[in-house]
This record gives structure tokens, C-alpha cells and sequence, in this order.
């Protein structure tokens, strides 16, 4: 079985890699201290083509393969890891409304995504329904010409910056059938955002929206009424890979900081990197990083060739967020007092890829679906 890239893939990766230590490395720990998202860097990478990857070229976009999107999102965590929320954001986003919006809709709305004069946001979470999404109880109320928005979502990524943003309300009864989807503009006046102080990820405005009846139309609802769970949730399958190889990107460029470090620095008269201790640490986290990007990719190849990917995307999400948080420790740990300073970037890389084990789906619900791929539904939780 053939694991490599070919020829147009690995000229994407080497690309990747030197614009985004060029272009996006500088300003990641910049961007942490003021706690901002700057528009610039979706410009910059709306430039490089990173906003519409996943767009049909008459939409502005690159049309580009699943894991062509993986290996930039891998690039760019390596360089800022914060930066790669855009191209989780826009992937996901545009795999939606690509799968179900109408032609109009999509001329309306993809070239903005693909330009970058639109950052895009997904409205899931709220202060009561986090995991249980199918709960949510975001109201649309119906008017004559529509619905009207009413209530608050929480922990919205990009949420203090986006300019539009997938909503996900109710609009009719209980469970995930009574859920619809709908492309809102944030800029109303109806519309207040407050952001979270966060441990990590400072720079990309996590918030809570606050909705008091902005109005919205049928030109404005993705989809069938009562489809948006549906639509949405089938989006996740591809993202949570896209979100693996970026947590991995971040572990990689740590243990390559670490293992210069154990050949450079030296104690006892000796590289440090000489004593196992040092040496088998790395060793392991090194196998553990190849093994989990081996399941990112195959999640992406399936998407690809449409090959069911729900398990392998869900092992994705649990496993690579959590191994690059103890790669990245174990890293910071061997950097020694060096890796402890706020002017080296392990320890931010550490704060922002936690934010990652709770966000877009808990390790348990991952082990879940994966669950349910190996049991059956009748045998597992």
C-alpha cells in the first residue's frame, strides 16, 4: 500500500511550508499578546488560495482535494497554529453550502469566502447545549416573509470577528429534525458579541452571540427547513481530520525545535540527546505523530474517493489534539528553562492546541462514533 504524496502534493507542501514560516510565523505570538485577529491575514491567505480551497473554481475557489486541505492546515499549524482556523472555518463552511445551497446562493456567498473579504463563522454551541447540538434552542420565529432570530450562542470561534456565520436554530419541534440552518450577517444591529479571555487561541475571538430577532428570509436558509443538523453535521466528518493534521503541525514543528536542542545542547561533556532519558522521549512521540497523521490523511483519501470516514475522522479528532498536547509538553519539558519562557513559542503552541480537545466535538463523543463503527449500534453506548 502506497502511503506517499505524489508529485503535485509534495510541490503543495514545500510551497505551503515556506510561505507560511515567511508570511504567517511572525505575527503568531504577536497576535497572542494584543488578542486580536488581524483582516490581513485573511488577505494574506485568501492570496495563497487557503480561503477557497474547498470552492468550484466559478466560485472564485481552488476545487481543491480533501487532503491537499490537510496539508496546508498541517503547514500552517507548524508556522501559526491560530491561523489554521481559517482554513477549518472556510473548509467546513464551504463543504456545506457547496453540498447545499442553490446555485444563486452559492454565487451570492462563496466568492466572498474565497476572496477573504468574508470570514466565516459556524453557530452551534450554546450556553445550555454544547455536546447534545440536536437540543439547541435557538428560536426562529416565523413571520410572513421568514423567521426571526432569538437567543445566544456560545464559544463561537472567530465569533468577535466573522462577518457572516452559519446559524443553526430552531424551527420546529424537538430533536435534530426540528433544526434549520441559515447564512446570517453579523454585522446587524441586533446582533451583540462578547469575547471570552482565554487560556489559548487568544487571537482568534472566541464570543458569545447574542441574537434579539434579527430577521432572516428564505433566501437566506441553507438548505431544506428542518435539514440543517443533518447538513451541518456531515461537514464535521471531513473537518475533525483537517483539525488532527493542524494539532499535528504544531507537534511536529515542537519535536524538530526539541531534537535540534538535544544535539546542540550539551551537559557532562556530551549532547544531551546522548542520554535516554532525553533521546526515548522523543523517540516515541515521533512514531505516535507518523501513526496519527497515517489516520488524518486516510480520513481525508476517503473523503476524496466518498468512502465512509465517520470512524477514522472521529479518531482523528480524539487522538491527534491529545497527542500533540503531550508532545508539545514533553517537548517544552526537554527545552528545559528555555521552553518555559514566553519568548519561546512552545508554550503557546501548548495553551492553544488544548483548546482543541474541547472544541468541534469531546474525545467522547469521538470514542462514541467510533464505538458505534465497531459494535453496531445495538451493541454500543
Amino acid at each position: 500500500m502506497h502511503y506517499g504524496f505524489d508529485d503535485d502534493q509534495r510541490a503543495f507542501r514545500t510551497e505551503m511550508a515556506r510561505w507560511a514560516q515567511k508570511v504567517l510565523a511572525p505575527h503568531y505570538q504577536a497576535d497572542d499578546q494584543t488578542a486580536r485577529f488581524r483582516r490581513q491575514q485573511a488577505t494574506d491567505m485568501a492570496d495563497m488560495g487557503l480561503t477557497g480551497l474547498r470552492i468550484p473554481e466559478e466560485y472564485g475557489g481552488q476545487d481543491a482535494t480533501a487532503v491537499i486541505a490537510g496539508i496546508a492546515a498541517e503547514e500552517v499549524g507548524r508556522a501559526d497554529f491560530n491561523a489554521g482556523y481559517l482554513i477549518i472555518n472556510t473548509a467546513l463552511i464551504s463543504d456545506v453550502l457547496v453540498r447545499n445551497c442553490t446555485d444563486e446562493q452559492k454565487s451570492a456567498w462563496l466568492p466572498g469566502i474565497a476572496s477573504g473579504e468574508t470570514v466565516p463563522c459556524i453557530m452551534i454551541t450554546e450556553p445550555d447545549h454544547g455536546t447534545d447540538a440536536a437540543a439547541l434552542s435557538l428560536k426562529a420565529t416565523p413571520t410572513d416573509d421568514g423567521w426571526l432570530l432569538s437567543g445566544e450562542k456560545t464559544s463561537i470561534t472567530l465569533g468577535m470577528a466573522s462577518d457572516r456565520g452559519v446559524v443553526l436554530a430552531r424551527t420546529g419541534g424537538p430533536g435534530a429534525r426540528g433544526v434549520s440552518a441559515f447564512w446570517v450577517d453579523l454585522h446587524d444591529e441586533r446582533i451583540t458579541r462578547s469575547p471570552f479571555d482565554d487560556l489559548g487561541s487568544r487571537a482568534i475571538g472566541r464570543a458569545s452571540v447574542h441574537f434579539d430577532d434579527v430577521p432572516v428570509t428564505s433566501a437566506d436558509l441553507i438548505g431544506d427547513e428542518g435539514g440543517g443538523f443533518v447538513s451541518v453535521m456531515q461537514g464535521f466528518d471531513y473537518s475533525r481530520a483537517i483539525i488532527g493534521l493542524l494539532c499535528l503541525g504544531a507537534a511536529q514543528q515542537s519535536l524538530d525545535e526539541a531534537v535540534v536542542w538535544a544535539q546542540d545542547r550539551e551537559a557532562f561533556g556530551q549532547p544531551i540527546g546522548k542520554f535516554q532519558g532525553v533521546s526515548f522521549p522523543l523517540a516515541e512521540h515521533a512514531t505516535y505523530i507518523t501513526g496519527a497523521r497515517h489516520v488524518c490523511y486516510e480520513a481525508l483519501w476517503r473523503k476524496d474517493n466518498a468512502i465512509e470516514h465517520s470512524a477514522e475522522a472521529a479518531m482523528a479528532k480524539f487522538w491527534a489534539p491529545k497527542l500533540a498536547v503531550d508532545v508539545i509538553h514533553q517537548c517544552l519539558l526537554t527545552l528545559g528553562h528555555v521552553g518555559y519562557s514566553t519568548e519561546h513559542k512552545v508554550g503557546q503552541r501548548l495553551r492553544d492546541v488544548i483548546g482543541l480537545e474541547i472544541g468541534d466535538g469531546t474525545a467522547q463523543v469521538s470514542k462514541l462514533v467510533i464505538s458505534r463503527s465497531l459494535l453496531g449500534r445495538t451493541a454500543a453506548p
